[in-house]
């Protein structure tokens, strides 16, 4: 197709949406007989409900040309701009967002289709560079002029036709800067709140990307994980995220706390949607028939799957655990309860080895953009912008960054070695030990109540193991205590990703541990 003529049909396919979808106010205030009106943060698009409809769901429709990847764009930046003041996830939109979308709906007449994300929005943690929005990290060090180039996950999200939604707001430095931090706040981005219960904490740094999704702002978001930040916050706000094996996904372009742990990965309200996400994201094989297998009846039978059940997260999360125990065994599963060795010592070393890391990672990334350009200046920035402490005003852990061996130190080294040994060690052995698929625990406690005085309320270890080690993990809706979510977090061995998705659809069909929020204020007391 000629440039002139691409370039009116992608004008046409931007601009009759617009006309069609948005009717004028007297339109607007009138139902349609025969049915109520339609709210501005109606769910509901074209037939379908944004809050469950999967991937290939839509992919079928607009192959047959009943929606158009325009009108799916446009759904979701209406329900930004009338969902998002309540519970603040997304920094902001992209410009382009519908040109790209428009694009999309071209490939899609001409049958020219890149995969399973092309004309699909995502968002993106805004820890993710791109080169044309703000990458920030929260931070106001980095809010000026974008980086010069894509990370390189975006640039594959571009490459298969995705379109680019925004960018999610995140704890600042993914919650690596003060020793009392915030989950969800940051200097650019304000505090995000849970979507199910606004008073409550989305947990980790991913927190925007979560609460998007669970109030249905994406179809898919892409989060980073240290040590919890996409786990926690998936369980936390009732959404799937998977941490990914160390490596499958790059980390170029991604502003880091560590190469040894660090990774991006895919979040979506589904398992389907977060494994053809990851097809993307790491070139691996799409995830065919996932749906329909984890569908099949007894796609649980004689699965062996360990349950670390860490009654340290509260009574009520252990009785929610015993419950999926037992909803597993009904499926056909094997559960036996476990308990993974060597996390005291885990715990002893991660940290010290994490401050030497970030000291060198954050300095060759600081190095790449406009502001700091080191961790010294970075700390000296801090002290001289009060809006950087507005909700908390430490940055304990920069300081002892500073002050940390460096990573060629012999001491740093031997510890670095002791955690990778013994974090795959306490996965292995236990796996090995009891035949398992999978080990399973608690993604996370109960969402407890923002308070930037208190910091964060959380103590969970179940993140740990697979995080140090390199390992899978993936969190899917559980259920709820009370009005508040609680994640099923599986762990597998190295690479074994398509097979702990697999798994994971088939425990999310049968858990059926998701419900739409409700954006309640606050709990009732007592």
């Amino acid at each position: 197709m000629k440039t002139r003529s691409m370039a009116a049909l992608t004008a046409i396919l931007v601009v009759a949406p617009l006309i069609a979808v948005g009717p004028g106010p007297q339109a607007a205030a009138r139902p349609r007989p025969g049915g109520p009106a339609r709210s501005a943060e109606s769910t509901l698009v074209g037939g379908i409900d944004l809050d469950t409809v999967t991937i290939p769901e839509l992919q079928t429709r607009m192959d047959r040309g009943s929606l158009s990847s325009v009108r799916l764009t446009l759904a979701y930046l209406r329900r930004i701009k009338a969902v998002d003041p309540k519970i603040n996830a997304v920094l902001r939109t992209s410009p382009t967002a519908l040109a790209q979308a428009a694009a999309s709906d071209i490939r899609h007449r001409l049958g020219r289709t890149r995969g399973p994300l092309d004309g699909i929005p995502v968002l993106l943690k805004d820890n993710v560079n791109t080169r044309d929005m703000p990458t920030t990290a929260g931070s106001l060090a980095l809010a000026g002029k974008p980086p010069a180039t894509d990370a390189e996950l975006v640039a594959k999200l571009r490459a298969g036709g995705a379109v680019i939604l925004g960018k999610a707001n995140l704890s600042e430095w993914a919650n690596f800067r003060a020793a009392k931090p915030t989950s969800g706040w940051s200097a650019v981005g304000g505090q995000t709140r849970n979507p199910y219960v606004l008073d409550r904490n989305p947990c980790g740094s991913s927190a925007g990307s979560a609460a998007a999704l669970a109030a249905s702002l994406a179809q898919v978001a892409i989060g980073t994980e240290t040590d919890g930040s996409i786990v926690c916050p998936a369980g936390m706000n009732a959404v799937v995220g998977l941490k990914p094996s160390l490596g499958v996904v790059s980390q170029s372009g991604v502003v880091p706390i560590s190469a040894e742990q660090d990774t991006a990965g895919p979040m979506a309200r589904n398992v389907i949607d977060t494994a053809l996400t990851l097809s993307v994201l790491g070139g691996g094989d799409p995830a065919p028939g996932l749906a329909e297998a984890a569908a099949r009846p007894g796609a649980l039978r004689g699965k062996r799957i360990g349950l670390w059940r860490l009654p340290v997260l509260g009574a009520e999360v252990d009785a929610l655990m015993a419950r999926t125990a037992e909803r597993l065994r009904a499926a056909g599963a094997e559960v036996v309860e476990v308990d993974l060795p060597y996390q005291d010592r885990l715990a002893a070393l991660e940290f010290p080895a994490l401050l030497s890391e970030f000291h060198r990672d954050i300095d060759a990334y600081l190095a790449t953009r406009k502001g700091p350009r080191d961790l010294a200046g970075l700390i000296e920035f801090n002290r001289a912008h009060p809006q950087e402490q507005t909700c908390f005003a430490g940055q304990e852990l920069f300081e002892q960054a500073l002050a940390a061996p460096p990573t060629t130190d012999p001491e740093y080294r031997a510890m670095r070695a002791e955690l990778a040994d013994l974090s795959r060690r306490s996965i292995d052995e236990v796996m090995t030990e009891h035949g398992l698929d999978a080990i399973a625990s608690p993604a996370n406690p109960p969402a407890w109540t923002t308070d930037c005085g208190r910091g964060d309320n959380d103590v969970i270890p179940s993140s740990t193991p697979a995080a140090v080690a390199g390992y899978p993990s993936l969190s899917v809706p559980a259920g709820f205590v009370g009005e508040l979510p609680v994640g099923l977090l599986l762990m597998a061995g190295n690479h074994q990703d398509a097979d702990l998705l697999s798994l994971g659809a088939a425990v999310e069909h049968r858990l059926d541990g998701r419900r739409a929020p409700r954006y309640l204020p606050t709990l009732p007391t007592g």
